[in-house]
């Protein structure tokens, strides 16, 4: 019987474990959640599967065309024999050279399709940051919502006394007066800041797609240092792996592969044409025919030329055939004369987009050292905001010792209390611009969140070596 308890006893305490992990909330599952609740992410990502599978089926430009004709002709003659002619007839197209073109559109597509998955990994990484935004603001409004609660207590702790001070006639009722307006502004604050939470907390779960909202996991550690890599290694990763320049790199491949499309318009294609016929006036048909032939055509701005051969044979009756050739040529000056212009316009707008790269290759490198000596100095806001805090609590106390003394009034000890009330929230909200910092740096070099630290110790240890 002990056993079954015991044993009833540690699955309880492991459900109550499980129960809790499922009902908590880290900075990467409000990423991954956020994600997966976005409509309009979801409406992209169909949008780029149909595409996806419309290029698929663009495969079958490289296998011949085939059409099917059925007719029946019937005829009925005042003078002469009625007659019921009866057609059936297969033609095939196949394609035998085009100097390329159908692969290179083909690659063309296939790149679009690829510059789009990456606007929809751009897409997502955006809905993502807005979550970990979101996550972060409220983390920061708790965390100054705890210290003015905490602020309250003490300020209604001193009025009470104070109250009791006045009636002794130790204090002034004046006093007591301008200290209620200080309560009546701190509850003001402290209801106005609950509001703000509460609507924040609402829109960040109609974010994630859930009803309530887990118990989240992250702090705003005060005290929590940053890591930070070499700006030499932060702007090597950043010209390696940021997403702008990645999409830049995609358009200038698309550019260069637009150019080679266009440079070989001028050569012309081959087509293989074929047919088979059956034909008679009653059924089964017994008369057939074939025929065979070559099509060539050239386009360019200039002039438009399509030369065509054809050769047939059609039975008659046993022993004898008839056989027939054909030969066409058409020739049409100066069809487009202005789409010459067309491979000048793609050599300059692959020019421009390489200028493009160059321009943002070496912006990339600045703004990744920028973004890392503002985290550093994001780091020293917090450390002078905490070292400010700490020497404010320092002189709170002794500031109560000359209370005690008579140095001072209460009143002014209370004005205190508010001053180290900012100052402990300047420390929360320069350890919430550091996280926003160290984000958005990560960002910039496309790591997930809590990879930059990884990534500024592997850098430094190079670094070192």
């Amino acid at each position: 019987m002990r056993k079954i308890t015991l044993i009833l006893f540690c699955c309880c305490i492991f459900s109550k474990a499980y129960a809790d992990s499922q009902n908590t909330l880290t900075f990467a599952q409000a990423a991954e959640l956020a994600i997966a609740a976005s409509v309009d992410l979801k409406h992209a990502r169909a949008s780029l599967s149909l595409t996806e599978g419309a290029w698929k089926w663009g495969l079958r430009s490289y296998f011949p065309n085939m059409s099917i004709s059925v007719s029946e002709n019937d005829r009925l003659q005042q003078i002469g024999a009625d007659s019921f002619m009866k057609n059936y007839s297969l033609s095939l197209d196949q394609m035998v050279w085009d100097g390329g073109r159908v692969s290179m559109s083909r690659k063309l597509e296939r790149m679009e399709l690829d510059l789009s998955s990456k606007r929809l990994e751009k897409m997502a990484s955006e809905v993502a940051e807005s979550a970990i935004a979101a996550y972060r603001n409220i983390l920061s409004s708790r965390a100054i919502l705890n210290i003015k609660m905490e602020t309250l207590t003490v300020l209604e702790e001193q009025i009470k006394i104070l109250n009791e001070e006045v009636k002794l006639g130790l204090a002034l009722p004046i006093d007591l007066a301008s200290a209620n307006i200080s309560l009546a502004d701190a509850k003001l604050d402290i209801f106005s800041l609950q509001l703000d939470l509460a609507e924040r907390e609402k829109q960040f779960t109609e974010l994630l797609g859930l009803e309530i909202l887990p118990v989240l996991t992250e702090k705003v550690d005060i005290n929590r240092s940053i890591m930070l890599p070499v700006i030499a290694a932060a702007a090597t990763l950043a010209k390696e792996q940021n997403p702008d320049l990645v999409e830049v790199r995609y358009s200038i491949t698309k550019k260069e592969m637009e150019l080679k499309y266009i440079s070989r318009s001028w050569i012309p294609n081959m087509r293989l044409l074929g047919s088979f016929g059956l034909t008679g006036q009653q059924y089964p048909l017994t008369r057939h025919n074939w025929s065979v032939g070559i099509s060539i055509d050239l386009n360019n701005p200039w002039f438009q030329n399509r030369l065509g051969t054809q050769a047939g044979w059609e039975p008659l009756s046993p022993g004898l055939y008839d056989k027939t050739a054909m030969v066409q040529n058409s020739f049409t000056p100066l069809p487009d004369p202005a789409s010459s212009f067309g491979k000048k316009q793609a050599a300059l707008a692959l020019t421009l987009e390489q200028e493009k790269y160059n321009i943002i290759l070496e912006q990339i490198g600045r703004i990744a050292s920028n973004a890392v000596e503002k985290c550093a100095l994001t780091e020293k806001r917090r450390l002078l905001a905490l070292e400010a805090a700490v020497l404010g609590s320092e002189r709170y106390l002794v500031e109560t010792i000359r209370l005690d003394l008579g140095h001072i009034t209460r009143l002014r000890l209370m004005e205190i209390l508010i001053e180290q009330t900012q100052r402990e929230i300047a420390v929360v909200e320069a350890a919430t611009a550091l996280l926003e910092a160290e984000r958005e740096l990560e960002r910039f070099l496309d790591l997930q969140p809590g990879e930059l630290a990884k990534f500024a110790a592997s850098s430094q240890l190079r670094g070192e070596k």
